[in-house]
């Protein structure tokens, strides 16, 4: 992946310096947090698990909803709504295994059984909580992100590379709650992002892979989160991680699309 971007002039909407990007992101991730830990103790968890509907209104909607709210007011206060929702650096079409992937995992993934314990409306407060989560998340980093490190002088690899791994970094706030066990979660949390980054580029905008990032964050919570026994079937969303990482690795330098041959003069 070795593209170059185009002059930044060009591109709509007002400059963002990368450090600019950067305290937008502390703040997203203060409101998550901050807010989080205001309102822990208003519906707290059942030993660690999302049983109650208001659980899941206090505990996720509220900080989830508040920094999606602040995302997209910076995508607008910027002036950056196309080229956010729309990407116009396309991959080549076999790129579409990737979110096929993660979907094929996501169907094999979600806790059935514990959602129909819970009931229609638990299920739906947690749908859009992880909704929540994805936009919010693909809106700051894989929008907001590849758009300002787009309009400076880097090749779209080294787009893809560090907004990966922001991506992951900003993870490590993580730490407040799991401790040293942030650290492994930012280095697969970095992995997730560059194959959110394809999904971006190969559905030629920012929604497909919104909606994925929601979703594989549902299937994992409904098998994890809101049972009183862990199932083994989260252990299957690793394999979305596994083949899609193989696949990528294997045809890497088939991902963008072939260069045309310059013509004679």
């Amino acid at each position: 992946m070795a593209s170059s971007n185009p002059d930044a002039t060009a591109s709509p909407g007002r400059s963002l310096p990368i450090w600019g990007f950067l305290v937008i992101a502390v703040i997203y991730l203060a409101i998550i947090q901050g807010v989080g830990l205001a309102v822990d103790g208003l519906e707290p968890l059942t030993d660690g698990k999302f049983l109650e509907v208001d659980q899941v209104l206090v505990q996720l909607w509220i900080p989830l909803g508040l920094a999606l709210v602040f995302t997209y007011g910076a995508v607008a206060a910027l002036g950056w709504w196309r080229p956010v929702l729309h990407d116009d650096r396309p991959v080549q079409r076999w790129v579409w295994a990737v979110p096929a992937i993660f979907l094929a995992c996501i169907a094999l993934t979600i806790g059935y059984g514990s959602l129909a314990e819970r009931g229609l409306v638990f299920t739906l407060a947690l749908l859009v909580a992880t909704q929540f989560v994805g936009w919010g998340e693909e809106g700051m980093f894989r929008g907001l992100s590849v758009v300002t490190l787009r309009r400076h002088p880097l090749t779209e690899a080294k787009v893809a590379l560090w907004s990966s791994v922001i991506f992951g970094a900003v993870h490590l706030t993580n730490a407040i709650g799991r401790g040293a066990n942030a650290i492994p979660q930012a280095i697969i949390v970095s992995l997730a992002g560059y194959f959110f980054y394809l999904m971006r580029r190969v559905s030629r905008g920012n929604v497909v892979n919104s909606i994925i990032h929601g979703l594989f964050d549902f299937s994992i919570l409904s098998a994890t989160q809101i049972s009183s026994t862990a199932s083994p079937a989260a252990l299957i969303a690793i394999l979305a991680y596994v083949i899609a990482g193989v696949l990528v690795l294997v045809r890497r330098h088939r991902i963008e699309l072939p260069t045309a041959a310059p013509t004679a003069g």
